[in-house]
């Protein structure tokens, strides 16, 4: 089996905890999800300059969650709420990698902040905390384990997700305080929460480009290992 080379950004922390050196990070769900479907999974460091040398490598791209925001001015807001927390460098590098992706029409997932940041990418913007901005709000950072779900999304018909997993709702966990405000001039919206949160985007205008605000990786729901299978099968 030839496996398509699948690029997967890493989150990074500073020194403490596990290193007294800066480190970087991953869940081993990511990369297994990947290779379940088919793929062949490597990671990505943060240097925005090596991005393009490693998109000629690459077959597609993942692109992860973490405990930061995207940075508010990507989007063109001068007000930035208290909440926000940043990592620059990891953005910077997220961000060439993604433009690099859909410039060369390579399959791009993008998975919770990698999703607000493929809205991002594709001229979106983000709502930057939840409960201050939609009343009745889920609890988005749902307090039950993340490998159990958290609420379900009502999935848009005639969307790549959609045709993707086939089911008009799915279940899903939960663990972002920021969403996607509007999804991008040419991209849409793919699926929703009971309280009207944006849970997912993508554009058409390109082979496989896909956001979802959930964990698919966890494989909850049956369409989440049908997300990572259509994925592969993409960038194969």
């Amino acid at each position: 089996m030839n496996r398509p080379l699948i690029g997967v950004t890493l989150d990074a922390e500073q020194p403490g905890g596990w290193s007294r050196f800066p480190w970087y990070a991953l869940r081993a769900n990511y990369t297994d999800a990947i290779a379940a479907a088919g793929g062949l999974p490597v990671a990505l460091p943060h240097d925005p300059a090596l991005a393009a040398a490693m998109l000629d490598r690459l077959d597609g791209l993942v692109v992860t969650g973490g405990a930061f925001d995207v940075s508010p001015a990507l989007y063109g807001a001068t007000d930035v709420h208290p909440t926000v927390t940043l990592k620059d460098r990891r953005t910077a590098a997220e961000l060439a990698l993604v433009q690099g992706a859909l410039a060369r029409d390579m399959p791009v997932l993008g998975i919770c902040g990698g999703q607000q940041l493929l809205a991002v990418a594709l001229g979106g913007t983000l709502i930057q905390h939840i409960p201050d901005s939609i009343t009745d709000a889920l609890a988005h950072e749902q307090p039950n384990p993340r490998n159990e779900p958290g609420h379900a999304v009502a999935v848009t018909p005639g969307t790549l997700l959609h045709r993707i997993v086939g089911s008009d709702t799915m279940q899903v966990n939960s663990a972002h305080h920021q969403a996607v405000a509007t999804p991008g001039p040419h991209a849409v919206v793919n699926a929703v929460a009971p309280d009207g949160v944006v849970e997912g985007v993508e554009d058409a205008r390109y082979r496989f480009c896909l956001g979802l605000q959930w964990h698919p990786e966890f494989l909850i729901d049956p369409g989440d290992s049908r997300i990572f299978t259509a994925f592969i099968a993409a960038a194969s």
